[in-house]
């Protein structure tokens, strides 16, 4: 459906309730992203803009409770199923982010965290598309808006992510890093190429560096995080 007004064209496609993962597996500064990755089960029936929208054409549009700007779980469900485009713009979605995704409700809203910093937001260019997240003060000049069936159809019944990440698995993972990939290494360098008695004299300077080491490797890899996905018997985040 294509509605039309003074200064608005827009072209309306309908998504097919399924399920979507969102987020990442790779918490390298280089190559990952928000995390952790997660599925997301949409029940319910919504429309979505063609093409991202001006965002002051759709002001009028957002004052009212019949249209939305688009959560993210939303968009990349209509994105999974091939119904969405773009022309090179930054469009901005609903969603608000700290740093995580921990305590999300996956049912296809918007995830709004406390103390946000970030908007999420996605780049088109020459057909590919890129997560580009928006610092708290910066708007997109384009948004994606959706039409839902209803304002009142989430409840806190809906599958959840767990508040945080487990600490102590993250401590072990680093340590284990750290020894493998920075300490050992360091003690059979001085080994085989120090002076007599530098291993004696200087370990805990091997120690520390190689703790140093393991934690840069941060910069450009990691083992994959767990994926959660939504149990088909319990419904819960597993």
């Amino acid at each position: 459906m294509i509605l039309r007004g003074d200064f608005l064209e827009i072209q309306w496609i309908t998504v097919n309730p399924g399920k979507v993962y969102v987020g990442s597996d790779n918490r390298s500064i280089i190559f990952g992203g928000i995390g952790p990755r997660h599925e997301v089960k949409i029940d319910y029936e919504f429309e979505i803009s063609f093409l991202p929208v001006f965002r002051e054409d759709a002001s009028e549009m957002l004052s009212s409770s019949d249209y939305h700007i688009a959560s993210e779980s939303e968009w990349e469900l209509a994105f999974q199923q091939d119904l969405i485009s773009g022309n090179n713009e930054l469009e901005e979605l609903s969603d608000r982010i700290r740093g995580s995704y921990w305590s999300k409700y996956c049912d296809g809203r918007s995830f709004i965290e406390d103390d946000w910093i970030m908007k999420t937001a996605r780049t088109w260019n020459s057909g590919n598309v890129s997560a580009s997240p928006i610092n708290k003060d910066n708007n997109s000049e384009y948004i994606r808006l959706v039409k839902r069936p209803s304002n009142d159809m989430f409840t806190t019944e809906s599958p959840q992510l767990p508040e945080s990440s487990n600490k102590s698995r993250l401590i072990l993972e680093e340590s284990t890093i750290s020894l493998i990939f920075g300490i050992i290494p360091s003690f059979l360098w001085a080994h085989f190429n120090a002076s007599e008695g530098y291993i004696l004299e200087g370990w805990l300077n091997l120690v520390f560096g190689g703790i140093f080491i393991g934690i840069s490797t941060v910069i450009f890899w990691r083992p994959k995080t767990k994926s959660w996905r939504i149990g088909n018997n319990c419904g819960r985040m597993k």
